[in-house]
């Protein structure tokens, strides 16, 4: 089904130290050839995994981690259950050094159980790893997180946050849709989801069109890349990414940040917010809020509230910490009447 997929565009000779603005303020994926290919984990990674998981330990201290265990019959895509009901893996925390044990007692199973951690704080899970291997934002200040685990499929979901995911061991496919492609996608629950962002229902390695047939659609605004030990890849805000670990020991760096000050909220809140209030309302009700949204949220500019004198336009006025804070304590009293 996505084998025609797009390839992603390509370039080399990034400095790891100094990321340029052209490549941290796109709005379109790129991958980064080489990035980290000279950090030390990746090196021992290209040694082999036994060197791999050496390296690893030599920052490990005492960490637990959380981990998702899933038997071998789900072939590493963590999922829901038949009915959506629950999950087909076990969420479990356990210290890390167990679970790089487990990952190298099954190294050479044709059909191991699932095993993975994500988005751990590398700072707290490997104290001083980031002092060898480590990517340069200037005065950006990235959330910096690991991710390991065997041969895993992760559905297709979106972050709010830009995103550089560098592969320092195993080999990675990222597959990435335009945010437009939201409908045709098949987006499951918001609120009850496998690891916190909703994600597509379809299963890529087998697609169920009679299911989801608007899927062929979005299969044609693929775009696809393969990343090696050393390669990175940026995914702008809001694009969908699924991303396949491909070999026995995979680890991941990704590195997120926001374009937005840290007073605002993600706009997941606003959504679920609105769906409570506004879309069960009848149609012409639904239309005048539509128009308030687009008045004062979508086309808002600076003549939205020029008629107000300044000093009277409280949350009409450029957010701020102080007003985004009186906002929340407002809603907040709204939400626990």
């Amino acid at each position: 089904m996505l084998t025609s997929a797009k390839r992603i565009p390509e370039i080399t000779g990034v400095d790891p130290r100094a990321l340029p603005d052209d490549v941290l303020l796109s709005t379109q994926p790129v991958v980064l050839k080489g990035l980290v290919a000279d950090w030390p984990m990746v090196r021992a990674g290209l040694e082999s995994n036994r060197s791999a998981v050496a390296y690893i330990r030599k920052y490990y201290r005492d960490a637990t981690v959380g981990a998702l265990l899933g038997a071998p019959e789900i072939e590493g895509r963590f999922f829901y259950n038949e009915d959506l009901s629950g999950f087909n893996f076990k969420a479990v925390k356990l210290k890390l050094d167990v679970m790089l044990d487990e990952v190298e007692r099954h190294k050479d199973a044709a059909k191991p159980p699932a095993i993975y951690v994500g988005s751990t704080t590398v700072d707290t899970c490997l104290p001083g790893f980031r002092g060898e291997n480590d990517l340069g934002f200037g005065e950006r200040q990235p959330l910096v997180s690991i991710w390991l685990g065997n041969r895993t499929r992760i559905a297709a979901h979106h972050d709010l946050p830009d995103n550089i995911a560098c592969v320092a061991v195993g080999h990675r496919r990222f597959t990435l849709f335009p945010p437009e492609q939201l409908e045709n996608l098949y987006i499951g629950p918001l609120d009850f989801t496998p690891a916190g962002q909703a994600i597509s229902l379809v299963d890529f390695a087998k697609p169920d069109l009679q299911r989801f047939p608007k899927f062929a659609a979005a299969a044609r605004h693929a775009q696809v890349a393969e990343l090696a030990p050393g390669d990175a890849i940026f995914i702008p805000s809001m694009w969908w990414h699924h991303i396949e670990a491909l070999d026995s020991l995979n680890v991941l760096v990704n590195y997120w940040w926001r374009r937005s000050p840290a007073f605002m909220d993600s706009p997941i809140g606003a959504l679920m917010y609105t769906i409570m209030t506004v879309r069960d309302l009848p149609k012409e009700q639904r239309d005048a809020w539509f128009n308030l949204f687009r008045h004062y949220v979508f086309e808002a500019d600076e003549q939205t509230a020029a008629h107000i004198p300044e000093n009277a336009r409280r949350a009409l006025s450029p957010m701020d910490a102080d007003i985004a804070r009186d906002i929340r304590a407002r809603l907040l009293q709204r939400l626990n009447r």
